[in-house]
């Protein structure tokens, strides 16, 4: 960061702090700043961003004691000490700070002599290279967020649906426990905040992010919140109509009237015995009719069947189909 910038930029107004600020409290402030305009909090707000950038930068100075002392240095000189550009008018241009170094000697002033003003001996300024911070967000100054850790787990489908504290381990092999909510679906993660790896400048810890496998369930399928599964019925059922008992994933049964002439795929549907969400409410429970067609007739069944198919319509049921296929 140029001088000139230590100059323009009030970073404690930019904080909206005063100068007698204590290190916690700025790091508080700083902090609760940083979470209002995050990039991450703010997507697409180019005005947010370049919000923390400002902040950040400020920060990057002021929790720096030897940078916060140096620039409130350089900022108690006042207008009289401008680095205004070559030029540009107005008294103590960069040509000016210069020739306290090169009058008359034929030679360049380093930026060592320069900024030995303000650090007596260093050379340094701004904690470094010249204009170079460090940490934070594109390179802003501010402290760096902790790494991230990765775990991952496979639940069964009835843990997943109603949620359930487990116990995990850690990539250090140390155990910890995680509250699974309710309705985790597969491939979704869950992310612990703060339970990472510590910074290394003083911000906020990583999180730990837990990426889930759900194991197929053998009779229920998800759809959103929904349950789906497969009923069997059979013929005289699916065509006389009739009360039939399926399960619902807790374990109980509920009980669903077929209606007469009720067709193969057909889908039935109860109210509220889906998954559960706290977040997103819950699902229904989808029953889709499947007629079941016997595979072994004893000789009385098959003479019945043969009476019923004497006496059944007439009418053709794929006549509709070929009509359209043929048009």
């Amino acid at each position: 960061m140029a001088s000139q910038d230590w100059f323009d930029k009030d970073f404690y107004k930019t904080l909206g702090v005063s100068k007698d600020i204590s290190d916690a409290e700025l790091k508080k402030t700083y902090r609760k700043l940083a979470r209002k305009y995050h990039p991450d909090s703010n997507p697409g707000d180019a005005a947010a961003e370049a919000k923390f950038k400002e902040i950040s930068e400020a920060y990057s100075v002021l929790s720096d004691a030897e940078q916060r002392r140096e620039y409130d240095e350089i900022r108690a000189m006042g207008s009289g000490a401008r680095f205004t550009a070559p030029g540009g008018g107005g008294a103590g241009g960069f040509e000016d700070v210069f020739s306290r170094f090169g009058q008359g000697g034929g030679r360049q002033a380093d930026f060592d002599d320069i900024f030995s003003m303000f650090n007596q001996g260093g050379g340094s300024f701004g904690g470094g290279r010249f204009g170079q911070s460090s940490g934070g967000f594109r390179g802003f100054g501010g402290p760096q967020k902790g790494a991230d850790v990765t775990a991952r787990t496979t639940l069964d489908f009835v843990t997943a649906a109603q949620g359930e504290t487990i116990t995990l381990q850690a990539e250090d092999g140390k155990p910890f426990k995680i509250k699974v909510p309710a309705g985790v679906a597969d491939g979704q993660k869950i992310r612990l905040r703060g339970r990472g790896r510590p910074s290394p400048d003083g911000g906020e810890p990583g999180d730990i992010v837990v990426q889930v496998t759900v194991r197929p369930h053998p009779v229920f399928t998800r759809e959103g919140l929904n349950l789906r599964l497969t009923v069997p019925v059979t013929f005289t059922e699916a065509t006389l109509g009739a009360t039939i008992e399926v399960p619902t994933l807790g374990g109980e049964t509920v009980k669903l009237r077929v209606a007469p002439g009720t067709p193969s795929g057909r889908v039935l549907r109860v109210k509220g015995r889906g998954i559960a969400s706290a977040k997103k409410g819950t699902g229904d429970l989808l029953a889709e009719l499947q007629v079941a067609v016997p595979t072994h007739l004893d000789d009385a069944a098959r003479e019945a069947l043969q009476r019923f198919h004497e006496l059944e319509p007439t009418e053709n049921p794929r006549a509709e189909m070929m009509a359209k296929a043929k048009a």
